[in-house]
């Protein structure tokens, strides 16, 4: 574990120590800092292996960074379109006087997208972007946006019924995934209300409504809601395909279901001289950093992209709007490529096999908060639930049942404990994405960890779940 916390404990004196000469509160300095340390404290200093850890970690990032690409162009053409200048407007014209009635609003519509796209990362690039402008209308902080983004996502992903975290976590310890389902629409709900009240009552304010802040230009402010979506809607056709599409991929419908962008992929074949067929779509899975633009969410994405270009806003500007939207991206996937770094060196050098191995040797109690620990570890390292329970409730998980625990209660804490993670202090990948997006956007400079403190309520009740289903009597 050595090779673990120093590296750690590093990057929180970076981050937090602003007065560092030169590296102090750079934090893409530091998480290349970190992942180089972790590779000499491992013993590996041949050059090889520097450069095997960044593509490692590039490959492993890659799909990320692609939605980071594909999200920025779709937010930039939402722009356009004036799909953002609709939902603001409307939302105001409908919530205007009620801020803290618009927030839980914002919450439930990411909670709902990370339900649907089963990622939180992915929620918050998708939907996170279209909300943005609105919340900096009120006047609030970058950072509170940033975790107001993070806790709706993060919540979403865990939320039943389309809930892979739960599910996987089932299937880790062989139960049945309905008993665990249902339990997770009580402790799910819970976790919601109470990040709805923390964000209503302590990170906003009553002066906190739409146009406060007179940068923002809030259109449409003399229209009513219902005025405002009849007179715009067509700016709405290429995000209400993108959650057609979204939504045939992830609800299961006999004969109508069916995930367009890999689909239209694996249609486009090439033959080669030896007269082997390969679609592009196994030719970019099977390349190492291209296999980021096969991921569903992404395709999605793309093909809504390919729609917005019916549009002849969009097509006579499609130079400049690419311009634009990767001059706002590249600090977000400038921030994905040192963080590729870090997270290819945490694999490399064993570090992710550390945290499993600590885990693995503590015993009854010790069992249950060194577990807890190392999930909660892996989950904020790697910004995602199925990773930490892939890796670590993968033995975790049938550990506890050897000891007692039931099985249903252990899935259920599985879930949250790896779902913790996501918004924690201080290297957590969902916060580093979600603010690279929020600075992009407004050219602002937002400090992430900051923002992972705003989330940590999230992340404590999620935690305080998990722990009570683990020591539940069966």
């Amino acid at each position: 574990m050595f090779q673990v916390v120093v590296p750690m404990a590093v990057l929180l004196v970076l981050v937090l120590c602003k007065k560092i000469p030169v590296i102090g509160g750079k934090i893409n300095l530091a998480l290349v800092i970190t992942g180089a340390l972790t590779l000499l404290l491992s013993g590996m200093y041949n050059p090889e292996l520097w450069i095997a850890a960044w593509f490692d970690g590039l490959n492993r990032l890659s799909w990320i960074i692609a939605l980071s690409i594909a999200g920025s162009l779709f937010a930039e053409i939402s722009l356009r379109l004036g799909t953002i200048d609709t939902i603001i407007g409307a939302m105001t014209a409908k919530f205007g006087r009620h801020p803290r009635i618009l927030i839980v609003c914002i919450l439930l519509a990411l909670t709902i997208a990370g339900s649907l796209l089963g990622d939180a990362i992915a929620a918050a690039t998708v939907i996170g972007m279209l909300t943005i402008g609105i919340l900096v209308s009120m006047n609030l902080s970058y950072e509170k946006i940033s975790a107001i983004i993070v806790m709706g996502a993060c919540v979403g992903s865990i939320m039943p019924p389309m809930t892979q975290a739960l599910a996987l976590a089932s299937s880790l310890v062989n139960t049945p995934a309905d008993p665990v389902i249902n339990i997770g629409y009580v402790t799910v709900s819970i976790t919601f209300v109470l990040v709805a009240i923390y964000c209503a009552f302590f990170l906003i304010r009553k002066e906190n409504v739409p146009g406060a802040n007179d940068t923002v230009v809030i259109k449409f402010s003399d229209q009513t809601a219902g005025q405002i979506l009849r007179n715009n809607w067509k700016s709405l056709i290429p995000l209400l395909f993108l959650i057609l599409v979204v939504l045939l991929r992830t609800v299961p419908v006999p004969y109508i279901s069916f995930d367009l962008g890999p689909t239209i992929l694996k249609n486009l074949v090439y033959t080669n001289a030896d007269g082997i067929s390969t679609s592009l779509y196994d030719w970019l899975t099977g390349t190492t950093i291209l296999s980021g633009l096969t991921n569903g969410i992404v395709l999605s994405i793309v093909c809504a992209i390919a729609v917005s270009f019916f549009f002849p806003v969009v097509y006579k500007n499609a130079g400049n709007i690419l311009r634009e939207s990767f001059s706002k991206v590249k600090m977000t996937v400038l921030l994905q490529i040192c963080c590729a770094f870090m997270l290819g060196s945490f694999y490399i050098a064993g570090s992710v096999d550390a945290v499993s191995a600590f885990a693995q040797g503590l015993n009854s109690n010790v069992l249950k908060i060194g577990g807890a620990a190392a999930m909660i570890l892996i989950g904020m390292l790697t910004g995602s639930q199925s990773t930490s329970q892939n890796v670590v409730f993968s033995f975790f998980g049938p550990a506890l049942v050897a000891f007692g625990v039931d099985a249903t209660h252990a899935a259920v804490a599985g879930a949250h404990l790896a779902s913790a993670g996501q918004g924690l202090p201080p290297a957590d990948l969902t916060t580093f994405v979600v603010v690279g997006i929020v600075a992009s956007q407004f050219g602002r400079k937002v400090d992430p960890l900051k923002s992972m403190f705003y989330s940590m309520p999230m992340c404590i009740c999620m935690a305080v779940i998990g722990l009570i289903f683990l020591y539940l009597p069966a």
